[in-house]
């Protein structure tokens, strides 16, 4: 490798490949202490004050710091899920601070998706019932659509599994009688959005807030409307007792996964040496694809930080086409020591869409690099507070922080412990 900084972001940039992940897995229980070791940490100032987090934190009632892997994954979960109370107001939600505390960002589905999901994973639901009871209440128009600038047609589904999520881990009949019908209505508008031509197919619509301009029928899109309506159908059935309307969503849902597994078929290249999978049925101007790695283009690292991420979250896509996800981030310069590259920088806050995916296929060699590589490379060294995005190592805040990425590490060792999809 090359010496100095600068040539070294140079050389790590221009990799096609992990440059960290080969050793890192190699070193087995060891890996943490590798990851560690490959570079500098994030230096940055916090979000808030490290003593009032500290103090927030010990009070949670959690394992003991010796039923972690490493001590640092205790600190980890304790500093983030102690974040949530620091960065809401209350029950009103906030995505972050600095820019990220205008209000235009308050109603931002991943924060409430990203929160609840902490929440419950760690025991906290009545916690999460308050906020999410707020969130529907607030932000969910009658006409089931999300009061929020650029809502992105997947976090409607991601929101109906959110409610799946409480429900399972603990949620009471009294919060879903209370506001249930606020998910009814992001059903409803689901079902109706993908009968927009007639016959159910993929929806059009946002992929993503600063895309809001760029609407086409993603792929991510149409999967996590299956998964929301799927696991909606599921809390229709075992808690409100509504056996029709759960085979009608589950119907609705079975059609548009084979709508769009034929659109996949018909899209993606039958050579499994091309990486470039894309992610929409639309294929012209904007939509071309990137020349020599993913993140050279716009599209290519929204595809490799969000889109494919959320293809892979989803759970609706067959084997052996997750497994070409993870590959194409793998070998095409999608990451670095297990954490996301997003053009030249590092861009982790969707990261748990990844750990998903990576999840269900029982790679949990490459689940444990992310989570180990986004402590280190993600959060700033000492009061890991998350930035939104860093610098390649020596690693410097590049974008303000926000709540969905300094809990990606609560919610990736929450899973790990339930075990749970």
């Amino acid at each position: 490798m090359s010496d100095g900084p600068e040539a070294r972001r140079e050389e790590w940039l221009a990799s096609l490949v992990d440059p960290a992940r080969e050793e890192a897995l190699a070193a087995g229980d060891d890996l943490p202490d590798r990851v560690a070791a490959f570079a500098e940490p994030v230096q940055g100032e916090p979000a808030f004050d490290p003593a009032f987090i500290e103090s927030i934190g010990a009070r949670l009632d959690l394992p003991e710091e010796g039923e972690f892997e490493r001590p640092l994954l205790a600190r980890a979960v304790r500093v983030g899920l102690a974040h949530i109370d620091a960065t809401f107001q209350g029950n009103h939600p906030k995505y972050g601070v600095g820019t990220y505390a205008q209000d235009c960002h308050d109603s931002f589905p991943p924060t409430i998706i990203a929160a609840v999901d902490a929440l419950t994973l760690w025991g906290m639901t009545g916690r999460a019932e308050e906020l999410f009871g707020y969130w529907l209440a607030h932000f969910v128009r009658e006409d089931g659509s999300i009061n929020y600038y650029g809502p992105s047609v997947s976090e409607y589904g991601m929101l109906l599994t959110t409610g799946r999520r409480l429900m399972d881990r603990g949620g009471s009949a009294g919060w879903l009688a209370a506001h249930g019908d606020g998910l009814r209505r992001l059903e409803r508008r689901l079902r109706d959005w993908m009968r927009e031509g007639g016959a159910i197919g993929l929806l059009r619509g946002v992929p993503e807030a600063d895309e809001a301009e760029r609407p086409a029928r993603y792929f991510h899109s149409s999967a996590w409307v299956v998964r929301g309506l799927s696991d909606w159908a599921s809390v229709l059935e075992g808690h409100l007792d509504d056996g029709n309307a759960a085979r009608q969503a589950r119907e609705d849902a079975q059609a548009l996964r084979g709508v769009l597994i034929e659109a996949l078929e018909a899209c993606w290249p039958h050579d499994p040496q091309d990486w470039w999978l894309r992610p929409t049925v639309e294929e012209e101007g904007y939509l071309a694809p990137p020349q020599g790695y993913i993140t050279q283009s716009r599209l290519g690292s929204y595809t490799n930080y969000r889109y494919w991420p959320e293809l892979l979250s989803s759970g609706v896509l067959p084997r052996e086409w997750m497994e070409r996800i993870v590959a194409s981030r793998q070998t095409a310069g999608g990451q670095f020591c297990g954490v996301t590259r997003f053009e030249r920088q590092l861009d982790d806050w969707p990261l748990m869409e990844h750990l998903e995916g990576l999840w269900a296929l029982g790679r949990y060699d490459d689940y444990r690099l992310s989570l180990w590589g986004h402590i280190r490379y993600h959060q700033a060294e000492g009061h890991l507070t998350a930035y939104e995005q860093v610098s390649f190592p020596p690693g410097r805040k590049a974008a303000d922080y926000c709540l969905p990425c300094q809990l990606v590490a609560v919610r990736a060792e929450g899973k790990r412990r339930n075990g749970e999809r």
